[in-house]
């Protein structure tokens, strides 16, 4: 469970003072709404280019919307034979197809990781901003394509849900909270102990347990076996794409880095150009990446490995086998 504090909305929280305009380090709600016309070409439906990771050859599929049942009519010719009511036509003697229509809409949970773990970046964005971009082109383009659209955004030690709704003000309230959030990060934040993902996961399976589109958003700091459990069960009930954010510091680690760490009482030094200290955090960072990029192969679960060295839609577009735009 989640303590008082983390059950706050972060919607009622005053965000801190902004120390930069660079888009970079943080984004405000203009620059989110900036990005509604840019993500028209994105497609959360379950037809995608050959290319996509969303497509069924890659292993995960997204369902999309369920089937609602209309009526049963006599066979035309044309009609698909696949949708032959058998046991009515054994019964009648002559043939009837079941006619199915698409829901109109399926609700869509985006949660975004907005923890201190997130407040890092080497070459282009930090990658909270990245894990924000990221989310609101996902909410502009599921709120556009008809879905009901909302998100869990959680910090390190406050969670703010957002229920999905079709309507613009959830929309906007959602991006508004998402700004807030990114907003309130900064080197000189309190330390305290994060919420953990695996908690927040807990939560997303209580709130939505089947039928839903969940866009999880994170670095995926600290991860365990429950956290596996949750996913397993969240994608054999719903559809869940994960947006794996890295950043390549962390792939191509320097060997002359001296970095001070801390738990907030004891502090140790690392450095890299102690070769086995380098290994360990080499090891350390690519062996995260690689367990969750392997929930593909053993859970069906389509992963989007998103670089905070890069721009955000490019690899969006990139990663569902859509062509620059």
């Amino acid at each position: 469970m989640l303590n008082r504090n983390a059950s706050q909305r972060l919607g009622q929280v005053r965000p801190q003072p902004t120390q930069t305009d660079d888009p970079r380090v943080r984004v405000d709600v203009a620059h989110l709404r900036a990005l509604e016309a840019r993500a028209r070409a994105l497609r959360f439906l379950p037809r995608q280019p050959a290319r996509s990771v969303l497509n069924g050859r890659h292993a995960s599929r997204l369902r999309g919307r369920g089937l609602n049942f209309e009526e049963l009519r006599s066979y035309l010719p044309g009609d698909d034979v696949r949708s032959i009511d058998w046991k009515v036509t054994a019964r009648t003697g002559e043939p009837y197809v079941r006619v199915m229509t698409e829901e109109r809409d399926r609700p869509a949970l985006i949660v975004v990781d907005q923890r201190m773990s997130m407040f890092f970046g080497s070459t282009h964005n930090m990658k909270s901003v990245t894990a924000a971009e990221a989310a609101a082109l996902s909410a502009y383009r599921i709120f556009d394509q008809g879905d009901r659209v909302g998100g869990i955004i959680f910090t390190d030690d406050r969670i703010a849900e957002i229920r999905p709704a079709r309507s613009r003000a959830a929309l906007s309230r959602f991006i508004a909270v998402l700004a807030a959030a990114n907003a309130q990060l900064h080197a000189d934040a309190p330390k305290v102990d994060p919420i953990r993902l695996t908690d927040v996961l807990r939560s997303v399976a209580r709130i939505a347990p089947r039928d839903h589109l969940f866009i999880v958003l994170s670095d995926f700091d600290v991860i365990d076996a429950e956290t596996e459990r949750l996913v397993s069960g969240l994608s054999r009930r719903n559809d869940l794409v994960i947006g794996l954010v890295t950043d390549p510091f962390a792939q191509d680690l320097p060997r002359d880095l001296s970095i001070i760490i801390s738990n907030g009482e004891l502090q140790a030094e690392i450095r890299t150009s102690d070769s086995r200290q380098h290994a360990a955090l080499t090891e350390f960072a690519s062996g995260r990446v690689a367990q969750v990029l392997d929930w593909q192969r053993r859970f069906g679960v389509p992963v989007l490995p998103l670089s905070a060295g890069q721009e955000t839609l490019p690899q969006i577009r990139h990663l569902m086998g859509l062509g620059p735009g």
